[in-house]
């Protein structure tokens, strides 16, 4: 049986299969619902039911509490309707219309820098890859299992598809990214995927929030913003352990040196004695309430640990009066292996 799906308040209505979730099927049919990871962690789909009734399926507590619920919310990557129903959703402008597809690639190179890998990917001459910049790409493994990882460059450039891949030792497709993976192979992918981008019809200033490898999204969206001459305020912090983990950190200092409307500001969380840290220390998020007393007229872009993503978004709102829909994330949700960063 094929249910109904009206989307307030846009009027846009399509149907949802009997073995669909509802963002399965509005991606189907390229209506731009924002999601994040697809599994029930994130809240990025969260949404209202204004009529009718769906199974929750596997949505996550922390990502949709009792309280969302009895207040009619749902999570669209894993609810499916009950019957014919009308859900309120902030559709995405422009992602509807790009298509998922799932592509071969091959391994035009290999970076290792510190612990983090930078792969290239080279699509074949006949296709391309048309994308957001802050989107990601699901890696099509084998054994039929999916690795997820932002795309870092932006698309104005996009003779590669660039992955920036943390070794967690342990990790399956990280392991094999470490000590087997040559050039010139041959890998799959599903994208693009997810509705982390720069919203362009704003001109607030933006802060951008990363931990660890949340930097290549962020990469992309700075680099994009850069070429296409957005000259809005940026202020970029970069939160690591270690001031090695910072592993593009002189590309982050170039935009700042380069162009006015950028700050980058590092902070380390583990500085010892003898890495002779003299920047910011602490906690990334802590960074940003330590230098702003309102973020009522801003966005806020965060991506990386599952950690500081939640807690930007309770104390920038609850703290900080930054409207909840100006906060835009992508939290890395590791697999149960280790070897994937959503």
């Amino acid at each position: 049986m094929t249910c109904q799906v009206k989307v307030l308040p846009s009027g846009h209505s399509f149907g949802v299969e009997a073995h669909e979730t509802i963002l399965e099927a509005a991606l189907r049919q390229n209506i731009g619902l924002p999601y994040g990871c697809r599994d029930g962690a994130c809240g990025a789909c969260k949404g209202k039911v204004v009529d009718g009734d769906v199974e929750h399926g596997g949505a996550q507590e922390k990502a949709l509490s009792a309280a969302d619920r009895a207040q009619g919310l749902a999570l669209f990557c894993c609810a499916k309707p009950k019957g014919d129903i009308t859900i309120e959703a902030r559709e995405l402008a422009g992602i509807g219309d790009i298509q998922i597809k799932t592509l071969p690639c091959r391994v035009e190179q290999i970076e290792k820098i510190h612990d983090v890998a930078v792969l290239k990917l080279k699509l074949p001459v006949s296709e391309r890859l048309q994308f957001m910049a802050g989107q990601y790409i699901d890696i099509l493994m084998k054994d039929g299992k999916k690795r997820s990882f932002s795309i870092a460059n932006a698309p104005h450039d996009d003779a590669y598809i660039e992955l920036h891949v943390r070794h967690q030792p342990g990790g399956s497709f990280s392991d094999y990214v470490f000590s087997a993976m040559k050039e010139k192979e041959i890998m799959r992918f599903k994208g693009p995927l997810g509705s982390f981008f720069l919203r362009e019809d704003s001109d607030k200033p933006a802060i951008m929030l990363a931990s660890g490898t949340g930097f290549a999204p962020i990469k992309g969206i700075i680099e994009h913003a850069i070429h296409h001459g957005i000259t809005r305020p940026i202020v970029f912090y970069w939160g690591a352990r270690t001031p090695a983990d910072l592993y593009m950190a002189e590309l982050a200092a170039k935009w700042q040196a380069e162009h006015s409307n950028i700050t980058f500001i590092p902070v380390v969380s583990d500085a010892l004695p003898e890495h002779n840290w003299l920047g910011r220390t602490g906690f990334v998020h802590q960074a940003v309430l330590d230098d702003f007393d309102s973020l009522a007229g801003y966005q806020v872009y965060a991506c990386g640990a599952p950690i500081m993503v939640e807690a930007a978004h309770k104390s920038f709102i609850n703290d900080r009066a930054l409207p909840e829909e100006e906060f835009f994330s992508d939290a890395f949700f590791l697999s149960k292996d280790m070897s994937g960063n959503k």
